[in-house]
């Protein structure tokens, strides 16, 4: 059975839902690919569904009802894919900002440079963001600088949703004790998997802005890391973190 599993959370991706997963299906070493959707009105999981007579038991869908969130999406995908046994779980976008070439060499940071959690880092050399408007970059950049500072995580790309987990540490993790549903959910997992102590490595990647869809970013969003990362640096100073 294949050990490695691409986790794509859909909410009306139906622009780009097919390509992205015609180009994973293709790479090698090969990867599973799961496609959380959370009741995309646009047909995204009836596009998936067309696929899966393609490639079968390699292309796995999970449908919820209504939008629910980024972060309750992958702890659902997460919980999955350790029910099946894959030992490398990885995060992406389904609008191509990743660039899923980019699978190969987290997984190669994890299976063979020992990492327990490989990050898809945009500004571990430089700033390496392509079609964003500068007030954007500079709002990211900012904020990342914030969040390290706060928590004294040693990580540049704090808010970075392109990764690759062992299973070691999504098992060392209480996933339903994970507090947030936006974009801080992507610092609360690094914030968490550092603080167990498993080794993290950023691995530098070209991060483009998608060219078709429509962007999830919200206000409640930044509210949310903003106030949120406070909220979890306080909580954490009560918390054992023993494995």
């Amino acid at each position: 059975m294949n050990n490695r599993i691409v986790i794509i959370p859909t909410y009306n991706e139906i622009e780009n839902i097919e390509a992205i997963i015609h180009k994973v299906m293709s790479l090698e070493p090969s990867f599973d690919l799961l496609i959380v959707d959370d009741g995309s009105p646009d047909g995204t999981a009836f596009k998936v569904k067309e696929l899966q007579v393609q490639y079968g038991e390699r292309l796995h869908l999970q449908e919820r009802k209504g939008k629910l969130g980024l972060g309750t999406a992958y702890i659902h995908g997460f919980k999955y894919a350790l029910a099946r046994g894959f030992e490398y779980i990885f995060e992406m976008d389904a609008d191509f900002s990743h660039n899923p070439d980019d699978l190969v060499r987290l997984y190669n940071a994890c299976a063979t440079g020992g990492a327990d959690l490989a990050i898809g880092s945009r500004y571990i050399k430089g700033v390496n963001v392509v079609n964003w408007p500068m007030g954007r970059v500079l709002m990211s950049y900012f904020a990342g600088y914030y969040v390290r500072f706060i928590t004294q995580m040693p990580i540049m790309d704090v808010t970075a949703g392109f990764k690759c987990y062992r299973d070691t540490v999504l098992k060392t993790i209480d996933l339903d004790k994970i507090r947030f549903v936006g974009y801080a959910f992507q610092v609360e997992m690094k914030f968490t998997t550092w603080k167990y102590g498993f080794k993290i490595e950023e691995v530098p990647i070209i991060f483009t802005d998608r060219t078709k869809g429509e962007s999830k970013m919200s206000a409640n969003i930044f509210k949310e890391a903003i106030f949120g990362v406070l909220q979890m640096k306080w909580l954490s100073l009560f918390k054992s973190y023993k494995r």
